[in-house]
């Protein structure tokens, strides 16, 4: 029986999110859309719920893709509307990725700015959005900022990355 366990993510535009999330052996379904955590990251940002399997992709590998595929060590003026940020669905999975966090960040040359928030609450993007990449390609936006993306899973988490899926609506460099 397979055991699927759902994680939020932010960081940049939710486009570009979804696409990274979709193209990974393990994750089941993307969800983009704006979350809401709680506390002081109570507003809702562009954001995405992964529902994966974690006998097919470790969370440590989702997490350390979601850093690796947006600026979690900028603090630029937009991080209101795109909070880096893990959001999580239960207390152990809030401190597995807090540890985690922490293990990763001599691995960054900038302090990581991504946070980790307890999960409150989800509002969906509009339909027209929802699966944004994957139906539209060869859009300047997907090529410009999501195809770099793509690129990184292809070199840096190989073995986790559908090249299936990817190489049939990306133009592999």
């Amino acid at each position: 029986m397979r055991r699927i366990t759902k994680i939020g993510f932010g960081g940049g535009c939710h486009w570009c999110t979804e696409a990274v999330f979709q193209s990974l052996k393990g994750v089941h379904k993307v969800e983009q859309g704006f979350i809401a955590g709680q506390d002081e990251n109570s507003s809702f940002s562009e954001a995405v719920i992964v529902s994966y399997n974690a006998e097919e992709i470790p969370l440590k590998v989702l997490i350390e893709v979601h850093l690796r595929t947006h600026n979690s060590t900028s603090a630029h003026a937009m991080r209101r509307k795109y909070r880096s940020a893990i959001y999580t669905f239960n207390d152990g999975m809030f401190g597995y990725a807090e540890s985690y966090l922490k293990e990763l960040q001599s691995d960054f040359g900038q302090n990581l700015i991504t946070k980790v928030c307890h999960f409150k609450a989800f509002k969906p993007s509009q339909e027209a959005f929802q699966d944004y990449f994957y139906s539209n390609p060869e859009k300047p936006f997907c090529e410009t900022y999501i195809s770099p993306k793509l690129e990184v899973l292809l070199t840096k988490f190989a073995s986790y990355a559908d090249k299936n899926k990817i190489n049939r609506h990306h133009e592999v460099k």
